[in-house]
């Protein structure tokens, strides 16, 4: 195994995050011994275009690590359930982009920006890419709690039908369309109609009331800060918007908090930028971050309520930062070392 230069392989590259993780090898320039792409027997035979040459997808085998050092996994919970375990006993290191392993207290949870140093302490081979509506937050939150010391987080989630996929995309795309043209709508992906609506689901529910994404960022945040006593409640909303998630944050720290002191905080901060100047309507919006590696704050305001908090705003796009690129930078890491 030769980390400076890996044998790298993508499971489930022809999904989105997979064509995504393709892109962000392909634009950071990821040094490369090999690049293998693997899928359902589906999508094998695919050719798909990398560096100047097109690489032949192959079908997902427990034969197909072998000669694999890093496997970036995009292919859902039952794929990795199935095979990151197979991956990581023959020796390839796993960065898994599904929520099966995040819980697993052998395996860490990594925003590269918040817990680098996790990554190199993974006993089942078996790195976990937290939530993209977890790691957006924190984003914003991480660069506060360094200063003030992050207390609670009431957090509401606005997130764009591409976290459901392809299919999220398409219900939009057709219910829109039909409305104009006076027709009907269809439901397939979503228990209500999207287009022109907000949804307050996002995953099944708990019996505690709360969805199964809402407790993602508690259980998440937790374990990512090391902060087991973190307060976090929130509530998850669908919206239609193809691309980019939007969080507005209420965020209590155990230090007085002024507003100044927090905007200073993001000064050379990587990977999150802030976007602050109401009085020119400057704030984010979620076609600021899309297609972009940038998480954007904004509206950072002082709680009229809680004592030593702060209210913002926090765009980021969930397929690259929220997926390919956390994973991405995570291989960089492990290319890196400490």
């Amino acid at each position: 195994m030769n980390m400076n230069t890996p044998r790298v392989a993508i499971v489930g590259a022809t999904g989105a995050v997979g064509v995504e993780i393709l892109s962000c090898l392909e634009t950071r320039n990821f040094p490369l011994a090999s690049l293998k792409l693997l899928a359902s027997h589906r999508s094998a035979g695919k050719q798909v275009a990398f560096r100047g040459e097109m690489l032949t997808v192959q079908e997902l085998t427990a034969d197909s690590f072998g000669d694999v050092d890093i496997a970036l996994f995009a292919a859902g919970g039952d794929i990795s359930r199935e095979y990151a375990p197979i991956a990581g006993a023959a020796g390839c290191v796993v960065v898994d982009n599904s929520s099966a392993f995040r819980q697993d207290p052998d395996v860490p949870l990594v925003v590269p920006e918040i817990n680098a140093d996790a990554a190199f302490n993974h006993p089942r081979n078996i790195i976990a890419n937290p939530n993209c509506t977890t790691i957006i937050t924190l984003m914003a939150l991480y660069p506060l709690h360094l200063k003030f010391g992050l207390k609670t987080i009431v957090a509401s989630s606005y997130q764009a039908v591409s976290g459901s996929g392809q299919h999220g995309i398409t219900e939009l795309e057709n219910q829109v369309r039909a409305l104009v043209d006076g027709h009907p709508v269809e439901i397939k992906t979503y228990p209500r109609q999207i287009a022109f609506n907000v949804l307050p689901q996002i995953d099944k529910f708990a019996d505690n009331g709360y969805t199964k994404e809402e407790l993602k960022m508690l259980n998440e945040g937790r374990k990512i800060m090391n902060l087991p006593e973190l307060n976090v409640t929130c509530t998850c909303v669908r919206v239609p918007v193809y691309r980019s998630h939007s969080i507005s944050c209420i965020a209590q720290f155990e230090k007085p908090v002024d507003v100044e002191g927090a905007r200073s905080c993001y000064d050379g901060m990587p990977g999150v930028e802030l976007m602050d100047d109401v009085a020119n309507n400057v704030w984010p919006t979620p076609l600021d971050s899309t297609n972009g590696d940038t998480c954007y704050v904004g509206r950072i305001r002082k709680d009229l309520a809680i004592d030593n908090a702060l209210n913002l705003w926090v765009v980021g796009d969930q397929v690259r930062k929220g997926a390919a690129l956390n994973a991405v930078q995570i291989a960089e890491l492990l290319v890196k070392g400490k």
